[in-house]
């Protein structure tokens, strides 16, 4: 395993943390401090950890046009902590007021504004929809897509190379993606990016991918079972195999004459951290994989949030008793909107009627027994206040051993947030810089 020592240089499950079954009613949980006594702490936005995490996650995609700073902020400040409600209506009405501003803007004659007041029109519908999965015939879940993905396809409409939606084939499902071409002659490195347990391919393209634009690379977004658009679409919840999402999509990546074939990277993002190792322990035709932060199981993450009465609860099989303890965390108005949101976005994206079958399905995500067929480089970024999947990254790095380059991103350097949110000019150097270095050596 090698170690980044550049110096200097948040989607996802949260930390799920219960006491004994036997009490439930009066049940506490457990906080983690972000940061410590000896690293300087983030500013906080809100005092809901959870709903910080997600403005954040605005903000983070506000230099490659994903965003602007000052009105989310404004937006921020009408939110009612652990009100998923008011969550919604601020994101909503931001949305709604940039839509009104794009519209005004004449795309014949000014394209760049028209795009950049488009994509934070798409943003901001996303962010309107994220905590509303707990209701799954509330209108508003799919309303609230197609207004983000015309906004979003207006504005890739409006790139200097135009992004190219296409429908890919796989084994009993279809995968939604999309290309962006780099513009420049010639095959080019190209990366496929993945998101994770509750994100978009459209996220996906200001998290990193106008970053890998502007580097002369192409990039391919793409959506798999359980993800917003087939989710939403197909009715197919997570699989574990995620090798079979993947191979269509580096199928179609070798189709295209853009596409250098010994160049083509992977990049994993949050849970991706897992779907992107898995992917590549099955297929070899992929010169690097970036696991962003990197997740060894997921399973074993999960199990060891719920604690040791509740997993022995679990293992006795006991699905009714196992349901009846964690249905009322979602009742409860002092359960953590952590806890709240990680079981509601779980039931709908694994596509599961009961907390237990959700338990159930996540244990089968490990790198347990293909870990060892990774034969290509993989960069495996953690961060030091990753509250989500602490540990997994560190553990993921030592299983890969030398074919792992691993990179802890630090709270000093406003990385330390999982995923580094709030950073992504600098993940964007750090893991893009690698990538380019892997694929020219």
């Amino acid at each position: 395993m090698r170690f980044q020592t550049l110096p200097f240089f948040f989607l996802t499950f949260s930390g799920l943390v219960f006491g004994s079954p036997s009490t439930r009613k009066t049940r506490k949980f457990h906080t983690a401090k972000r940061g410590n006594s000896t690293s300087p702490e983030m500013y906080q936005l809100s005092s809901d950890e959870h709903f910080h995490f997600e403005i954040l996650r605005v903000l983070s995609l506000a230099p490659y046009q994903g965003a602007d700073i000052g009105e989310t902020l404004v937006a921020a400040n009408q939110i009612t902590p652990g009100d998923f409600e008011s969550y919604y209506a601020a994101f909503n009405s931001l949305a709604d007021q940039v839509h009104g501003a794009a519209e005004a803007i004449d795309s014949t004659w000014y394209p760049v504004s028209a795009r950049n007041a488009l994509f934070r029109e798409s943003t901001y519908y996303r962010s309107a929809d994220f905590f509303l999965h707990g209701n799954w015939s509330d209108p508003r879940i799919d309303s609230l897509w197609s207004q983000q993905l015309a906004a979003f396809d207006s504005a890739i409409a409006l790139l200097p190379t135009p992004g190219e939606r296409v429908v890919l084939q796989a084994k009993g499902f279809e995968i939604p993606a999309i290309f962006f071409g780099s513009g420049l002659p010639g095959p080019r490195a190209t990366l496929l990016l993945c998101n994770g347990y509750d994100g978009s391919q459209e996220e996906m393209y200001h998290a990193i991918g106008e970053a890998a634009l502007q580097r002369g690379m192409n990039v391919i977004t793409f959506e798999g079972p359980g993800q917003p658009a087939v989710r939403r679409r197909q009715g197919i919840g997570f699989i574990a195999e995620w090798e079979e999402v993947v191979s269509p999509v580096v199928d179609y990546a070798l189709s295209r004459r853009e596409v250098d074939a010994g160049k083509i990277g992977l990049w994993g993002h949050s849970f991706g951290g897992y779907l992107a190792p898995r992917a590549a322990a099955f297929d070899h035709r992929l010169a690097a994989v970036v696991a962003f932060d990197g997740l060894y199981s997921f399973g074993q993450a999960v199990f060891e949030q719920f604690g040791p009465d509740l997993t022995a609860l679990f293992r006795t099989g006991n699905e009714a008793a196992f349901n009846d303890v964690v249905s009322p965390l979602l009742a409860e108005p002092a359960t953590p909107t952590t806890v709240r949101w990680a079981i509601q976005q779980g039931l709908w994206s694994f596509n599961v009627e009961t907390r237990f079958q959700w338990a159930k399905e996540v244990e089968k995500y490990t790198l347990d027994g293909v870990v060892e067929n990774i034969k290509t480089p993989v960069f495996v970024g953690d961060t030091q206040n990753d509250l989500f999947f602490a540990g997994q990254a560190k553990l993921l790095a030592e299983k890969l051993g030398d074919r792992a380059t691993y990179r802890l991103f630090e709270t000093v350097e406003g990385a330390g947030e999982h995923c580094s949110l709030g950073a992504s000019v600098l993940g964007a150097q750090v893991v893009l810089d690698w990538f380019q270095g892997v694929v020219s050596s």
